[in-house]
């Protein structure tokens, strides 16, 4: 099966990307997620069109 989000697009978009925000001690709060299988998911229900 064809990745959805290949090694080459990932080279071009991941510089688009803002950086992460810093941690915050007192109150770290939800731990970051991939961005990488964030835009794999965003992209997969657009192709898809599920709800």
């Amino acid at each position: 099966m064809k990745p959805i989000v290949t090694d080459e697009f990932w080279a071009f978009v991941e510089p688009m990307l803002p950086p992460p925000k810093p941690c915050r001690q007192d109150h770290p709060g939800r731990h970051p997620l991939d961005d990488r299988a964030i835009l794999t998911g965003i992209l997969f229900v657009l192709k898809s069109g599920i709800a």
